[in-house]
């Protein structure tokens, strides 16, 4: 080692890693890099056809690709496969970046452009990197991680503040009447960063709110 170059000859154990990771990274932003306007969408894969979940994400992705404006998810079945078949039936870009996992989900079949990950990390770095408002539909550990990625970015000033929708009063009210009565009231966040959730119970009004933010 030198002083000018305190890295010189090290390579790290996990260089195969994050590898990896730079090609993912680098595939992803291949296929988004030159999109439009994009909203994330984020949700249970055990959503099933004709729940009204899966309803609504279809109706909103609809609403959404008929605007010109692309819908982002995780590629994968239920909520993400709702939101990306409306918008692929408006004829709206529809984006998926499927992860792979021990029980593989495979892409569903609504995607105009889809790429895939290995690693969780990478993956939803891009699923927020690109969309100027995110909606969160109900759903378990995945979903509520990517909801709390996402305020942790808004507490930490890593990224602009964008509205970020929760569709489904009775699932979320709980949850956001906790973080404010927790969290907020003993001063382990910022209650502001909380103002942009947005809870709506049907896709219209979620999809008005975030015309009105783009």
């Amino acid at each position: 080692m030198t002083k000018d170059c305190p890295d010189c000859g090290f390579v790290p154990k996990d260089a195969a890693t994050f590898d990896r990771i730079h090609r993912e990274l680098h595939a992803a932003s291949h296929i988004m890099d030159d999109l439009g306007p994009v909203v994330t969408v984020f949700g249970s894969a055990r959503s099933k056809p004709g729940s009204w979940e899966y309803d609504s994400a279809r109706t909103l992705g609809g609403l959404l690709g008929a605007d010109n404006i692309g819908v982002v998810t995780g590629g994968g079945p239920g909520v993400m496969e709702a939101a990306n078949r409306g918008a692929f039936e408006a004829g709206g870009p529809s984006i998926g970046l499927n992860i792979q996992l021990p029980n593989e989900q495979k892409p569903n079949p609504y995607l105009t452009r889809q790429t895939n990950f290995r690693y969780f990390l990478s993956r939803k770095y891009m699923l927020t990197r690109y969309s100027f408002g995110f909606v969160v539909y109900p759903g378990g550990f995945g979903t509520a991680d990517e909801l709390f990625e996402l305020l942790v970015l808004y507490n930490t000033d890593r990224t602009e503040r964008r509205p970020i929708v929760l569709i489904g009063q009775a699932f979320w009210a709980g949850i956001v009447e906790w973080i404010m009565d927790q969290q907020g009231v003993n001063g382990y966040i910022d209650p502001e960063d909380v103002g942009y959730l947005q809870i709506y119970d049907c896709a219209e009004e979620a999809f008005d709110a975030l015309v009105k933010f783009k």
